[in-house]
């Protein structure tokens, strides 16, 4: 089984031992608990234009720069001038970035700030991938209400752009019934999945909705009825992408090895594994060449080797 893309990291370039209240690992840290965990190549999760503690556009570049065979990355719009969003988004293209990401401004899904966005992603073609919250003023995270209809008039609205959906109040609706407080909307899925959830409904109708099965939110949402779980696996197999959400090379999420083990256990397709582990992310993001070229640079190193050893 050749190795996982993990769609959604946050790293710095330095370690930081207490970043934000918890340990920020460097890029070149995490590169061996990536191999430990079956990880070949992350995306990088941007925290915006500025300079903060750890990843910022530039950080983010650099780290990629750094390892090009092992990171991409993705940029974040600060909330200012939404007349120069185009520009500044095309600058951070040409610059490399894969992406638009992780989008988390804390406004309802038809602000006029993210109205800019999503219209230059599109224009741009740079996929989006948001952080949701329940409701504005809470936490971080771009805001829809119970039954994501924002989120649906953005999907009609925007038809040639990406959205990759993430975080608990976007896997919340993956079950019929879903609970409409703040409070219910921001826990971690658990217990059987009642069918008829709005996130099916809306897989179903537009074919530009994405799933980041990132984190506990997007974990918990595939593994907290595994019958269901798999079965959706297999039915959105072409929309679903994995990622961590890791921050620290202590960090450890358990979808990757349960992914593993069902495919074992032939409960879960090979196919449809590979595809939500590495094929969605080789096609969404355009990393088709870069792995493909990476991967003859490995077998030239390989056969160059062994020529040196005579063998």
């Amino acid at each position: 089984m050749e190795k996982k893309i993990d769609i959604h990291l946050h790293l710095s370039e330095r370690p930081i031992p207490d970043g934000l209240g918890m340990k920020i690992s460097s890029g070149a840290e995490m590169l061996p608990h990536l191999d430990e965990l079956g990880i070949g190549f992350g995306i990088i999760m941007s925290s915006g234009e500025k300079q903060a503690m750890f990843g910022s556009n530039a950080s983010c570049r650099r780290i990629a720069e750094q390892y090009p065979d092992r990171y991409a990355w993705m940029c974040g719009l600060d909330e200012t001038e939404p007349e120069t969003v185009y520009d500044r988004l095309k600058q951070y293209r040409e610059e490399g970035a894969v992406g638009v990401g992780e989008l988390a401004v804390n406004h309802r899904l038809d602000h006029p700030f993210l109205e800019a966005v999503f219209q230059a992603a599109e224009a741009l073609g740079l996929p989006v991938l948001f952080h949701m919250s329940p409701e504005e003023g809470f936490q971080y995270g771009v805001v829809d209400e119970p039954g994501l209809p924002l989120l649906e008039r953005a999907l009609n609205k925007y038809p040639n752009l990406i959205f990759i959906g993430h975080s608990q109040p976007f896997w919340h609706e993956i079950s019929g019934g879903a609970g409409e407080s703040r409070e219910e909307r921001y826990e971690w899925g658990k217990g059987p999945v009642t069918p008829g959830g709005r996130l099916g409904q809306l897989f179903e109708k537009y074919p530009n909705l994405y799933g980041d099965l990132s984190a506990n939110s997007g974990g918990c949402a595939m593994m907290r009825d595994e019958a269901f779980g798999l079965a959706f696996l297999e039915t959105w197999k072409d929309r679903l992408m994995f990622g961590t959400d890791m921050v620290n090379v202590d960090m450890e999420f358990p979808l990757g090895g349960w992914l593993d083990q069902k495919v074992e256990e032939g409960a879960l397709s090979f196919t449809a594994c590979q595809t939500i582990v590495r094929g969605n992310a080789k096609r969404i993001f355009g990393l088709g060449r870069k792995l493909a070229v990476n991967a003859e640079e490995k077998t030239d190193e390989k056969t160059e080797e062994k020529m040196v050893k005579g063998e």
